[in-house]
């Protein structure tokens, strides 16, 4: 039973230690003038984006699958509509709608802008970018704020 209280900690650890990390170090960093471009800055932004989202969906299953083994060992049953499988199937629920609806049509609109900033705040391009951009910041912090919960869950069950 170690093992699998292991494994739910250490998925909620890198899943909301990638989203702290992201939202705290690296977005700000790279955008503080610490490479050349917006542009350049853009570009990290996305790819590491896209990796923090792998890395959750990757941590999400590994949670709901070792927390439904924990509560078969423990109560004899998955459990799988308890409050803290709900919780991560919404937080992964979340990272996918980011992952593969929003992320590519921001990308797609990168790509047909070419540079972002060089196009006016007018354009419709412009505008459904930054739309997008909202509804991405949004989603991710749904996803910080239900890692929190499930943490606190988490960390109340096993004690």
């Amino acid at each position: 039973m170690a093992i699998l209280r292991f494994f739910m900690l250490l998925s909620l650890v890198v899943w909301l230690g990638g989203l702290i990390f992201f939202a705290f170090m690296l977005a700000p960093t790279v955008f503080s003038g610490i490479l050349p471009t917006r542009h350049m800055a853009g570009a990290v932004v996305n790819r590491s984006l896209t990796a923090l989202h792998w890395m959750g969906m990757v941590s999400g299953v590994v949670f709901a699958v070792t927390s439904m083994a924990y509560s078969y060992s423990t109560r004899g049953a998955a459990e799988p509509f308890a409050a803290r499988h709900l919780l991560v199937y919404l937080m992964l629920g979340l990272t996918i709608v980011s992952q593969f609806g929003i992320s590519p049509r921001m990308q797609a609109l990168r790509t047909e802008m070419v540079v972002v900033d060089n196009v006016p705040q007018d354009d419709p391009r412009r505008v459904e970018f930054n739309r997008l951009h909202g509804w991405s910041s949004n989603l991710e912090k749904g996803v910080f704020v239900l890692g929190l919960a499930l943490l606190w869950l988490t960390a109340r069950r096993l004690t």
